[in-house]
């Protein structure tokens, strides 16, 4: 009889071990957040701060962030550069987040242009990507691949001020505005998601 009943103590601690663990793991898997996917990105093709040529089929399997800017604008590029820099800093323990601005005034913004930019604003050449090209090429990703305002006000480009994070896939997966005062650490959640779902490491 007492064998009996250190076998039933045995098999309900066995049970109650494997209950606990269940409840873990599902708990872990509700702690990510499955972010909707909003649109695919369209092909492009663009050259970067280096001469470069990047396509969207070179950011295939890596999650970056995107924004589009100028370097003359006095308007709100510096705070969106700046905001960037933010994330680069946070983002330096996990290298396979990218980030990419891109320029809405090709004309003006040559590889050349967008070096001296990077540079002056602490851009590592090996995550943060600038890039130009051609201005019909930018002008579809921008309005259609992103579906952010893109227009000509007295000479000069004006354009939408979101951050977008895309992911392994090519698909735009977040939307974030410069003006929320938690733009920082939403993006950080975002990527860590997607880091997640891609079965990559979370943010540090």
């Amino acid at each position: 009889m007492r064998g009996l009943a250190w076998a039933g103590a045995f098999l309900g601690f066995v049970l109650a071990v494997t209950m606990g663990y269940s409840m873990w793991q599902a708990s872990v898997r509700r702690d990510v957040e499955q972010l909707p996917v909003i649109r695919a990105v369209p092909p492009f093709s663009l050259v970067d701060q280096n001469g470069q040529t990047v396509t969207n089929a070179d950011l295939r399997g890596k999650i970056w962030i995107a924004d589009f800017v100028f370097t003359r604008c006095k308007g709100p590029c510096p705070l969106m550069t700046a905001r960037m820099l933010e994330m680069q800093k946070a983002l330096v323990k996990t290298p396979d987040v990218k980030l990419v601005s891109v320029t809405v005034d090709p004309a003006h913004d040559t590889p050349e242009v967008l070096k001296a930019y990077a540079e002056a604003n602490f851009a590592d050449p090996e995550r943060w990507k600038f890039l130009t090209g051609d201005q019909a090429v930018i002008e579809k990703l921008v309005t259609e691949g992103f579906m952010q305002h893109l227009a000509e006000e007295n000479g000069e480009p004006v354009h939408g001020t979101m951050f977008l994070v895309v992911d392994g896939n090519g698909m735009v997966r977040s939307a974030r505005m410069l003006e929320d005062p938690e733009l920082i650490p939403k993006i950080l959640m975002d990527t860590g998601n997607l880091l997640r779902e891609q079965g990559g490491a979370s943010v540090k």
